[in-house]
């Protein structure tokens, strides 16, 4: 009977359960919040999450917000005061729902979680990893290997989009007066339609994304800066203060893809690449006179 004990389970993810000391015979799956270790026995997640995990779940929390600042600069239009309240309630929101989902997660009531260690992309997609011992009858042992990471996300989203169906439509029945009919609520229709393409994203792509996000964020900030600046001329960069809060979010966002990469593990060799944050912007700002379409236009003309 040891010997058959003894015998490890089939899979990467099946594992023995432990009840009231002693182990269980069949390999199965293991309960949520627990993971099969290397004797395949199922042991709980009490590991703190890593910077690296923390980041990640950022950028997940930060991309409904993003979007929601977007569309409310998009269907806003002149009207800045309305869209300013309508930037604050959607941070509010956010906020919120990102304190609830980790009050709600285990250890419940404390701002911590608890998880597991996400060591290989297979971790995220345990459904394809289910074994078949005798190739006739497959053992499910699908679970959240990388919990809560996976879930947490959809959680926050859930929260996100009742808050914002419970807050958004009253205050902007309020305040947008001035907008027609149709207009008003169109940011809020706009997030009706992303909250789920973003859940479908992590569904399918949690662990790409997990993998993936540091250089997603760096590609992404430095297009959309390039965009807004040859869309806004330059010379009204620095008069407005909306456009300087835009180029310095676009600094933080930068700031942020450097730090995920780099995870900060060498402080005295990572930190000095935080000094390349600005350098986007201010080559832009050089070359711009350079690249003036008008001028272009005109030398064009002159030369022939």
């Amino acid at each position: 009977a040891a010997v058959a004990m003894s015998a490890t389970c089939p899979g990467l993810y099946c594992g023995r359960i432990m009840f009231n000391g002693s182990m269980e015979r069949d390999c199965g799956v293991c309960p949520r919040g627990e993971r099969a270790n290397h004797q395949k026995v199922c042991e709980r997640c009490t590991e703190s999450p890593q910077l690296y995990d923390w980041l990640y779940l950022g950028f997940m929390a930060m991309l409904p917000l993003m979007l929601h600042w977007f569309f409310i600069e998009w269907y806003s239009g002149k009207k800045s005061s309305s869209a300013l309240l309508q930037h604050i309630t959607a941070l509010l929101e956010c906020s919120v729902s990102a304190v609830v989902t980790l009050l709600v997660t285990e250890p419940i009531g404390m701002l911590s979680i608890n998880s597991c260690r996400v060591q290989m992309l297979s971790d995220w997609y345990t459904m394809l990893y289910n074994p078949s011992p005798d190739y006739i009858n497959t053992l499910h042992c699908t679970q959240e290997a990388v919990y809560p990471l996976y879930t947490i996300v959809l959680i926050y989203y859930a929260f996100c989009l009742v808050l914002m169906m419970l807050l958004r439509p009253l205050l902007v029945k309020k305040i947008a007066c001035g907008l027609g009919k149709s207009d008003r609520f169109k940011s809020i229709y706009a997030a009706l339609y992303f909250f789920p393409i973003l859940t479908v994203l992590q569904a399918v792509g949690g662990g790409l994304l997990y993998y993936a996000f540091p250089y997603i964020i760096l590609v992404l900030s430095l297009v959309t800066l390039a965009v807004y600046m040859s869309a806004s001329e330059i010379q009204n960069l620095v008069v407005k203060k909306k456009r300087l809060v835009i180029l310095f979010s676009h600094w933080l966002l930068h700031a942020y893809g450097i730090i995920s990469i780099s995870r900060l593990d060498k402080l005295e060799q990572d930190l000095p690449l935080l000094a390349l944050v600005p350098g986007p912007a201010l080559f832009y700002i050089a070359t711009a006179k350079f690249t003036e379409p008008s001028r272009i236009l005109s030398e064009g003309g002159s030369g022939h």
